[in-house]
């Protein structure tokens, strides 16, 4: 507020050097072909402050309050009285100048000041063009505003899909290890063999998603290998209760977000459901400098909906590409037979 007063305060000497320039303007304009240069002086005081009245009133009341906020009826109605008013008290003006300054004698007026439409127009194209001025100062502070509004909720977006992408990220670390620790904790328990190469296999996965899940891209290539070693990781934990495929066709390797399939991946594993004792996965990847093509099916109960196979992990995951690839990928999911469908379709660039 003491800012907008500052300015305000600012502007009050440009304000005094254009009244002066129109009172000199008058002046000069009336004294086209006047001997009577007393009157000239005095009917162009006696009109600034009517033409600074009309103009204020204008520019900096009826425009702002009423043609700017398109109250257009209202606008109209009170410029209507203003032009009334303002003819009036010019009429008035000339009348005493008439009576005071040339004696009841029309040849001593100014040829200029005798013609009251004439005067009227020319207190109206000041107004005009101080008018048009302020409409300009506010339709750039509009623009300005806007503009201003416009980067802030900008910002925003991009710092809440930013803290959203964290989040996301973040939710997947406890999912992950939660999967990989039971298997590790169960083949312990057993003192199996493969429990170093599970350390091992856990090892690699855990360097993976520290040192890549912070870029905002990897290689399509890197991420496979992850895949690999995830579904490598689950095939010993299920040993003979899992059939699993992973074929992939890579024909340009792109870059694509870090841990982006995991979650649809690790859906299948922990809600799916086997088929005579055998849980079965297929999941195919085929990527060009085009389009991405993901999908993966896996064996559920006969009675099962998609809903159901939805946690927490695909909900996330269908944030994160709404963030990601908004417009430019289709997400599609189905059951039929005993089998969970999904599909994934990203379009690149």
């Amino acid at each position: 507020m003491h800012e907008f007063k500052l300015k305000n305060l600012a502007l009050i000497p440009l304000h005094i050097i254009l009244w002066i320039v129109v009172w000199l303007f008058y002046i000069y304009f009336f004294s086209y072909a006047a001997a009577n240069e007393e009157f000239v002086l005095y009917f162009a005081t006696s009109l600034l402050p009517i033409t600074i009245t009309v103009t204020y009133i204008i520019a900096y009341y009826l425009i702002p309050r009423f043609l700017l906020e398109k109250r257009y009826l209202l606008f109209s109605t009170y410029l209507l009285y203003t032009i009334v008013g303002s003819l009036f008290l010019i009429i008035i003006i000339t009348f005493i100048n008439f009576i005071f300054l040339s004696n009841y004698d029309m040849k001593q007026m100014p040829l200029l000041t005798r013609n009251f439409l004439f005067v009227f127009i020319l207190v109206y194209i000041i107004t005009g063009l101080v008018s048009l001025v302020q409409v300009l100062r506010y339709n750039y502070k509009a623009i300005n505003r806007n503009t201003a509004l416009e980067k802030k909720l900008l910002e925003g977006q991009l710092t809440l899909k930013e803290k959203e992408l964290y989040y996301l990220k973040e939710q997947i670390h406890p999912h992950f290890l939660f999967n990989t620790l039971n298997t590790i904790y169960g083949a312990a328990l057993t003192e199996s063999k493969d429990t170093p190469d599970l350390i091992l296999k856990l090892s690699n996965l855990l360097d993976y998603t520290l040192n890549q899940i912070e870029k905002k891209t990897v290689a399509i290539s890197e991420e496979v290998l992850y895949i690999s070693s995830y579904i490598g990781l689950e095939q010993v934990r299920f040993r003979d209760t899992l059939k699993v495929s992973f074929s992939k066709k890579i024909d340009s390797d792109i870059q694509v977000p870090p841990m982006l399939f995991i979650a649809f991946i690790e859906n299948a594993f922990k809600h799916g459901s086997p088929h005579d004792s055998i849980l079965h996965i297929k999941i195919s990847l085929e990527v060009s400098d085009k389009q991405l093509h993901f999908s993966i099916k896996n064996t559920i109960k006969e009675d099962s909906s998609p809903k159901e196979n939805h946690g927490l992990g695909m909900q996330n995951s269908i944030k994160r590409l709404e963030t990601l690839y908004p417009n430019a990928y289709a997400l599609n999911t189905h059951t039929s037979k005993g089998w969970y469908y999904l599909e994934l379709i990203i379009n690149i660039n």
